[in-house]
């Protein structure tokens, strides 16, 4: 009989695991719920699980799986075609509304857990709704529409099947290592851990811990990744690994810590996750996601990532444009008055702060003369100011000083609905003494904004201000934009006033 060495059980190293990344033995414990995963300094110094060189086809996956399941549901319906002998044009159109239907329903949104029965009733909804759009549709144009009622039932069951396979392909890659993004996990404590030890349990979800954020290290407790960094490490750990993931757990770090850290991300192509704090207690709504027994709320992404944003650039341009034109014979009348009772220098230009804290100068009615450069940058309200005439209180009670900032807008210098730009002397003041206030300026500046509209201007409260701002920002959509714009007409008219 051949010796058998006595020593503790190996634990088998999982395929794509980092090297520095080893499992330590499985415990005898029967309540042990993770096998425990440390850390090894010796076999490296740095975690290489973001420092990989990425794949080719890596750029197809920028934005996740969206892309293979809409292709997936085109080619359900086309196959529905075939089978049924039904004409492409009629199958095209019916793929057209269900997939519009499907993408406002969320039913092409990135999820961590994939699985075709959650995603049975938007689809079948989604599927009821573009059968009566497609019906009706066919008794306006003059056919019948149960002749085609096979081939829409037939598309149906293609969309499922297709999304079964897309689903299974995916994680498949994911479980394999192939579609792997490195995630940051915030929070080092056991919550912390447990939600790293969920991510190697379940590779299919398609995230891998290279490590934690956290300020405060329990000692002598194994972890499953290293310790990155604290909160002022943020920037270089996304700009150094690159992670496409942040799940926020619990840590020590304060609210306050965490908000500016999540405001951070705003520039990088990272996904960002909360643990709710009683996420025993927490339902899974069908616009989270979970990891195992851990919900997750998603946020969402910054507004400039969305197709949107793009569509806010053109309008400003458009509007602007449209509104010089329209306004030009009220432009000449401020103007010709401001001549008349101040003398030459009817434009006023002054430097402001602007998106990503870049100076821009914007243009205004002069309503005074100051007595020099200095006084123009810290001056904060001239309101009050003797030195202002009539026709300039008229135009900065009407707001009408304002409207030279629409060739601020045509140039791409400002929007027309954000933050309102501020003096750089002003700015720094502002946010030494308030907290977030610095927030303000992940979006071009604007014309009106949030803040504005609810009575924040002229001299208000400052951090109000923030809050209002931060809270367009985090909210943003064209409704909002398009909401302020008409807000700020009927707020000009109703309580006018600098």
């Amino acid at each position: 009989m051949t010796d058998q060495p006595v020593g503790p059980p190996v634990t088998a190293q999982p395929v794509g695991l980092p090297e520095s990344i080893v499992l330590s033995p499985v415990s005898n414990d029967p309540e042990a719920r993770t096998p425990r995963v440390v850390w090894n300094p010796a076999a490296s110094d740095e975690p290489v699980a973001g420092e990989h060189e990425k794949p080719f086809w890596m750029p197809l996956l920028r934005d996740g799986i969206r892309p293979l399941l809409l292709v997936g549901d085109l080619a359900g319906c086309l196959l529905a075609a075939v089978v049924t002998h039904t004409s492409l044009r009629q199958a095209a159109g019916f793929a057209v509304i269900l997939v519009a239907l499907m993408a406002l329903g969320g039913a092409y949104r990135s999820r961590l857990a994939l699985s075709v029965l959650d995603d049975v009733p938007r689809i079948v909804q989604a599927w009821l709704m573009a059968v009566a759009v497609f019906i009706v549709g066919s008794q306006l144009i003059g056919k019948a529409a149960l002749e085609d009622f096979e081939v829409v039932f037939m598309a149906g069951l293609a969309v499922l099947a297709f999304r079964t396979l897309n689903y299974a392909a995916v994680r498949s890659l994911r479980a394999r290592g192939f579609v792997s993004h490195p995630t940051v996990v915030v929070g080092c404590d056991s919550t912390g851990r447990d939600v790293a030890n969920q991510l190697i349990r379940h590779p299919d979800c398609g995230l891998s811990p290279i490590g934690f954020l956290d300020q405060h290290v329990e000692e002598r407790v194994p972890l499953p990744a290293p310790v990155l960094g604290g909160p002022a490490q943020l920037i270089p750990i996304l700009e150094r690994y690159s992670p496409r993931a942040l799940i926020i757990a619990r840590s020590q770090l304060s609210e306050t810590e965490l908000v500016a850290m999540i405001r951070g991300c705003h520039r990088y192509h990272c996904e960002l996750f909360v643990l709710p704090r009683l996420y025993e207690v927490t339902q899974v709504g069908q616009d989270m996601d979970f990891l195992g027994d851990m919900p997750l709320v998603r946020l969402r992404r910054a507004a400039y990532r969305s197709w949107q944003w793009r569509c806010k650039r053109v309008i400003d341009a458009v509007l602007s444009a449209i509104a010089l034109i329209i306004l030009s014979p009220v432009l000449a009348a401020v103007a010709l008055a401001v001549r008349l009772e101040g003398g030459p220098g009817v434009i006023f230009r002054q430097e402001r702060v602007g998106v990503d804290g870049r100076r821009i100068v914007i243009m205004k009615f002069r309503s005074m003369r100051p007595v020099n450069e200095d006084e123009s940058r810290t001056n904060w309200n001239i309101a009050h100011d003797d030195r202002v005439g009539p026709v300039g209180r008229l135009i900065r009670k009407l707001s009408l000083d304002e409207l030279p900032q629409l060739v601020n807008i045509l140039r791409g210098d400002m929007s027309l609905v954000g933050p309102r730009p501020e003096r750089p002397h002003f700015v720094a003041e502002f946010d030494r003494l308030y907290g977030g206030y610095a927030a303000r300026h992940r979006v071009p500046s604007g014309l009106t904004g949030w803040a504005q509209v609810h009575g924040s201007r002229g001299d208000t409260d400052i951090a109000e201000r923030a809050r209002y701002d931060n809270f367009y920002i985090e909210n943003w959509s064209l409704w909002l934009d398009l909401k302020i714009m008409l807000l700020t007409v009927v707020s000009v008219f109703k309580s006018p006033g600098a």
